[in-house]
């Protein structure tokens, strides 16, 4: 045990290095504002100096019964000037400095979220998303703070110190330096000590409060199976676990910084008290005036009174460094799908769509897809269809290269997909997937983040091409109208609508239909598949599905069965043979003839209701 605690702070000091490490690049390029503040922060703590140096000459020309006219204009005019330079000094290294915190703080942030992104569907199939947010919250925070605190605390509270040191060494005896000295080592030491003992409260209350976070966004984003189930008490007393264990970490965070604020205050009480009894002892000798003691106070109160500040100052830099390692954590999360070097983009005007013996697993303990091998024709549609868990929409997922295959390859125009930019892949491919899930923004804005560059009379044609348009006019904002978060707001039926305008909207030369009418009515589902077979005509497509009715046209059906295909062929050709799909149609034929109430999925009769 004493090796593990004795080599966790070197592991947590080698990544406090490394952070600052990889701060750097991104401090370079304001090299030269950098530089500018390190100057003004110079010129800022020598006016700072001086001021007591002054303050003493002039104590010295009013002592022994001097009248005020017989001090020297120059020492007050002095005085006067040297404390607005601290101010106008102080003031102008954050006006220079400002910009190096926001932009280094704004660029770091920009390319952690285009990591995110870049990462693979498996990565954020696993991540809590209230506890990623908090993360990246931190960090971007944890810059800003930790730049903030050393450039405006740190640095010039060290510059002051051997300023002053350096004066009392040059005027006086040495045991004022020494004093000083022994006096702020004592400081720092116990500061660091004691802080570095409570941070393990605090870096417990951030764990409690990542928890805390993600658990509470969790439950709201699952309000309505929350109010299924009645479980609000539940999920109140799931909450409330890790907010009790917050507070008893804050709680021992809060105790423990009254212990460091008194053992501060009883060192710098103990220093300060043994300069002054120096110098009044050198006073009452005549070594010393009544200005030099002044001097001495005035020099203990600018050392103290910041260095009050340096328990906190050294915890939030610490805890800044902490946060910076865990969001600088997420760009070393490894990319899983990459393109490769000098990868060509994917050039695709008649694409032929290819599935070469394809085999899938997620883990690597059960396989998904066993050998899958076919082919869409340009311009041609196939189906695939089999019961849940057979693999169909794992198709989808590995033509948009979510994931790469674990064996065999798929092709485009002969080209394997690995082998051109996924920026190119995915932009040759239009998806209407099974759950759709919108922005929280507008209907407008949803459909025209197919293509964002869209004009306003290309998205109402997109939204009168999926039918919905008619709908949106009836709203009372219209397009404007707001959509909630993950698009609560509309039914099953309309969301999945905006997600046909969007497919549409973006016009690319590979379709791909996700259970594209699962969420329909009838009459709905009736004039869309019209609208579909239409849009899909000369365009590469791949129809997944469900229901049999939805793929009757299609140029090839595919079966699926436990990652496998069974059966292949036309409609017809498949009914004649009467295997698992002329069973799966006879079964959905019984089951429409039943209608809604005891056949038809909930979501449709749902579906059926608002849309």
């Amino acid at each position: 045990m004493r090796t593990r605690d004795s080599a966790a702070p070197a592991a947590a000091l080698r990544g406090e290095w490394r952070t600052l490490r990889r701060l750097l690049p991104y401090l370079w390029e304001f090299r030269g504002r950098v530089a500018a503040a390190v100057a003004f922060l110079l010129l800022a703590k020598l006016a700072n100096v001086a001021v007591p140096v002054v303050l003493k000459e002039i104590v010295d020309a009013l002592s022994g019964g001097k009248a005020l006219l017989a001090v020297p204009l120059a020492l007050l005019a002095a005085y006067g000037v040297l404390r607005l330079s601290t101010t106008l000094f102080t003031e102008l290294r954050e006006i220079v400095f400002a910009r190096v915190t926001h932009r280094t703080a704004r660029r770091i942030a920009l390319e952690v979220f285009r990591h995110l992104h870049s990462l693979s569907l498996r990565f954020h199939l696993d991540r809590q998303t209230g506890g990623l947010s908090r993360d990246i919250e931190r960090g971007v925070r944890g810059i800003s703070s930790l730049m903030s605190y050393t450039l405006y605390s740190i640095l010039p509270t060290l510059v002051e110190i051997l300023l002053v040191t350096g004066v009392l060494l040059y005027l006086y005896d040495l045991r004022f330096a020494l004093i000083t000295f022994a006096t702020l080592v004592a400081y720092v030491f116990f500061t660091v000590t004691v802080t570095e003992w409570r941070t393990k409260f605090r870096r417990q209350m951030n764990e409690e409060d990542s928890r805390a976070n993600s658990r509470a966004i969790d439950s709201l984003l699952n309000y309505e199976t929350v109010k299924y189930f009645g479980n609000e008490q539940h999920e109140a007393r799931r909450y409330d676990e890790n907010l009790r264990r917050f507070e008893a970490a804050a709680v021992k965070s809060t105790t423990s910084l009254s212990a460091l604020n008194v053992g501060q205050s009883g060192i710098i009480a103990v220093g300060a008290t043994l300069v002054v009894w120096q110098a009044a002892q050198g006073v009452v000798a005549g070594r010393m005036t009544i200005g030099d003691l002044v001097l001495v106070n005035a020099f203990m109160i600018q050392l103290y009174v910041p260095l009050n500040f340096l328990g906190v100052l050294y915890r939030e830099i610490k805890q800044s460094l902490t946060d910076i390692e865990r969001m600088f954590g997420l760009l070393g999360e490894h990319r899983e799908i990459e393109d490769k070097p000098g990868a060509p983009a994917l050039v695709a005007a008649n694409p032929v769509v290819r599935f070469e013996d394809v085999r899938f697993s997620y883990d690597g303990r059960r396989e998904i897809l066993r050998g899958v091998t076919f082919e869409i024709a340009a311009g041609r549609t196939v189906a695939v269809v089999g019961h849940s868990g057979s693999g169909k929409s794992t198709l989808a997922r590995l033509l948009f290269r979510f994931y790469d295959v674990t064996g065999g390859r798929i092709t485009i125009d002969g080209i394997d997909i690995r082998d051109v930019t996924q920026a190119s892949l995915r932009a040759a491919i239009g998806i209407v997937p099974q759950d759709t899930v919108l922005f929280n923004d507008t209907i407008f804005y949803n459909i025209q983040y197919g293509r964002p560059d869209a004009t306003w009379e290309e998205v109402v044609a997109a939204a009168r091409a999926a039918h919905i348009h008619d709908f949106i006019e009836r709203l009372p904002d219209g397009y404007e109208t707001r959509v909630g978060e993950r698009g609560l707001k509309l039914s099953g039926g309309e969301k999945q609508r905006v997600a046909i305008a969007r497919a549409l909207l973006k016009n690319p030369r590979i379709l791909v239909f996700d259970e594209a009418t699962s969420a329909l009515d009838s009459k709905s589902e009736k004039a869309i598949q019209a609208e579909i077979d239409r849009i899909a005509r000369g365009r590469t497509t791949l129809m997944i599905a469900h229901r049999l009715s939805t793929i009757m046209h299609a140029d090839e059906i595919l079966v699926m069965d436990q990652g496998r295909i069974v059966e292949r062929g036309r409609h017809g050709e498949l009914l004649q043979r009467g295997g698992l799909y002329a069973q799966l149609w006879a079964l959905q034929q019984r089951e429409r003839e039943a209608g809604p109430g005891e056949g038809e999925p909930a979501i449709l009769t749902a579906g059926r209701t608002r849309g």
